[in-house]
């Protein structure tokens, strides 16, 4: 089976002008190189093919693969991770973890907690606001929480995310709408122990491979596993296999999230106890991180005795019985020609104010 590698490599962000922050949820050329390496331990041929517009211009030029490894995540939107998905299926390519229904629903955190109501599970009661008008209408009690409503891997969480005060909750909100132009989501704060329970396969097939507990050191910015915890997790958070009967609640209720949002291959789901101590389902992550040693579903199958390899065994096997088995359409299939692939386009400047 050849099987083709999408992803947006942070290296490439960085050299075109892009900052730390805003490249957190691309990968670092190890984890291309840890999934590629475990591919060809399992006997198959890989093509890297990197971002979005290279697998443009290669499937132009009548390039095809049995199967698409799929972890890029897209630069901008809120259907930035269903990008690649799109033109993959466009093209009857089959590839790994989530359609762009998923994809996009789950990016979109006030969605995510909308059909998480509605299939009955628990979440933080929320509000959204797409404005400053927005924030004098968010009634919930202090202490909140406050997040960008569409980014992965703790992007604009640091300490200041717990609110306590109304001029604290406008200040927040003020920073996501300015810094990363899109709605902040406010919801209650839960104060109780965080877990992330790691899911192999789909629909019916899927299952719980684990449950971590992640605790914040006392070096740590407080309150939350923030942006700056994750990036520095092995020295300011401890993981520990969850205890009973944490782990069987955690295991529950991700599992129906990541059934009835339509979870495919492998993902995570993050929860979090209330005061009561009741858990709460925070977010889903459909398309996970998959560093080796760094990336939390990889810990969680370590931990759970999975190797690495055998995850992405797993996870190809999982796609793979997608894969049709009649060949795709003549019309989908053009006589190859020379394309050449674009490069990651520059930050865009900001322009500056009119006198």
């Amino acid at each position: 089976m050849k099987i083709g590698l999408t992803y947006d490599l942070r290296d490439d962000y960085l050299a075109a002008g892009f900052r730390e922050e805003e490249t957190a949820e691309f990968d670092r050329p190890e984890t291309i190189d840890a999934i590629e390496a475990a591919l060809r331990q399992l006997g198959y041929q890989t093509d890297r093919i990197g971002h979005l517009r290279n697998l443009v211009a290669r499937l132009a030029a009548g390039e095809r693969w049995d199967l698409v490894f799929n972890v890029a995540e897209g630069l901008s939107g809120f259907g930035r991770e269903a990008q690649v998905p799109a033109l993959l299926e466009a093209y009857e390519v089959s590839y790994t973890f989530a359609d762009l229904l998923a994809a996009s629903l789950t990016l979109h955190k006030g969605m995510t907690k909308r059909v998480l109501r509605d299939l009955g599970l628990p979440t933080p009661a929320f509000v959204e606001v797409a404005s400053e008008a927005d924030i004098a209408r968010v009634d919930l009690p202090f202490p909140l929480f406050v997040k960008p409503i569409a980014e992965g891997t703790a992007k604009g969480i640091d300490g200041r995310s717990k609110i306590d005060t109304r001029g604290e909750l406008y200040r927040a909100c003020r920073r996501v709408l300015r810094q990363f132009r899109q709605p902040a989501i406010v919801e209650r704060f839960l104060p109780g122990r965080e877990f992330t329970t790691g899911i192999i396969g789909s629909g019916q097939q899927a299952f719980v491979v684990g449950t971590l507990e992640i605790e914040l050191l006392p070096q740590a910015e407080p309150h939350a596993y923030t942006y700056m915890n994750k990036e520095r997790s092995e020295e300011l958070c401890r993981y520990s296999p969850a205890p009973s009967p944490w782990a069987e609640r955690a295991a529950e209720l991700s599992l129906a999230a990541w059934r009835g949002l339509g979870g495919r291959d492998a993902g995570r789901v993050d929860l979090r106890a209330d005061i009561d101590g009741d858990l709460q389902i925070l977010e889903v992550n459909p398309l996970p991180g998959l560093h080796p040693t760094h990336s939390d579903l990889p810990m969680i199958c370590t931990a759970a005795g999975m190797p690495y390899v055998e995850l992405i065994r797993r996870i190809v096997e999982s796609a793979a019985k997608r894969i049709p088995d009649a060949p795709p359409r003549a019309w989908l299939a053009p006589a190859k020609r020379r394309v050449t692939a674009p490069r990651v386009p520059p930050r865009p400047r900001k322009r500056a104010a009119r006198p």
